[in-house]
């Protein structure tokens, strides 16, 4: 009887390990072009008929 309650405490100390130690190494990562928003959706929000104020390479360049 002994040796099988202390199989089952060893067990649930390793399962408890396991757990702790996956859980611990999630990371989390967010897309790079998080905050900005396409020329077209830009110039939705904005009302404008042309999306080319919004679109960083259709500048003029003085």
């Amino acid at each position: 009887m002994k040796k099988q309650t202390k199989m089952k405490r060893t067990y649930l100390i390793l399962a408890a390990c396991a757990i702790m130690l996956s859980t611990a190494c999630t990371t989390y990562r967010t897309a790079g072009n998080s905050g900005k928003v396409p020329p077209g959706q830009a110039k939705k929000g904005s009302g404008s008929k042309s999306a080319k104020p919004f679109a960083p390479g259709q500048q003029k360049k003085n």
